[in-house]
């Protein structure tokens, strides 16, 4: 399973440990996936995602994870987001 978020797309990073005599060693940098169950109203069921924490934070403060759905962008969703956010809108048109 790819270290990436499903809703914003953010991976691991690379960079440099540097000591303090300026000796430099690669590194990573995880993101922070949590394990979530989101709830969606339009579709009435719980869905289950892998998420970063501030991607979480981001769908609590846009209202819900089917407002957050509806305005991201599809390039940055995983496939299994973007076949959610089709249901929803789906679901929200009829």
């Amino acid at each position: 399973m790819a270290r990436r978020c499903e809703l914003t797309g953010k991976g691991v990073m690379t960079g440099n440990n540097v000591s303090h005599a300026l000796n430099r060693t690669r590194r990573r940098f995880l993101p922070n996936l949590c394990d979530v169950t989101l709830i969606s109203e339009a579709l009435d069921r719980q869905v289950k995602l892998r998420v970063s924490a501030a991607a979480l934070r981001t769908v609590e403060h846009r209202g819900g994870l089917d407002a957050f759905l509806l305005k991201a962008k599809d390039e940055e969703l995983s496939d299994r987001a973007r076949g959610i956010k089709k249901e929803i809108r789906a679901a929200v048109a009829s």
